[in-house]
């Protein structure tokens, strides 16, 4: 009877040693799911960041220089996508047109 109790109890913390390892897995799988959209979203936001504010340093010069780039909603689409790369694309633009 002793040895059929002492297996009962290992096969319990057993069982609770795998239920603890399946829902760290299960944990790690909708984490990794969630952030891999999150982390697109944050370098998007990154990009129209650093985007905008080159931008903003270009119409600052504006008045030495009468080039000045717009800033409306096709531009703001370019610079979040691309960021550094689709202002100098705005730029290049700019300059044929």
């Amino acid at each position: 009877m002793l040895k059929r109790g002492v297996f009962l109890v290992e096969l319990e913390i057993f069982s609770k040693i795998i239920g603890f390892v399946l829902g760290l897995l299960i944990v790690f799988v909708v984490c990794k799911i969630f952030f891999k959209p999150l982390k697109f979203i944050l370098k998007l936001f990154l990009n129209s960041f650093i985007g905008v504010l080159l931008l903003y340093v270009i119409n600052l010069f504006s008045k030495f220089t009468n080039f000045f780039i717009g800033i409306n909603p096709v531009t703001a689409i370019i610079l979040g996508l691309l960021g550094i790369p689709g202002l100098i694309l705005i730029v290049i633009l700019k300059l044929l047109i």
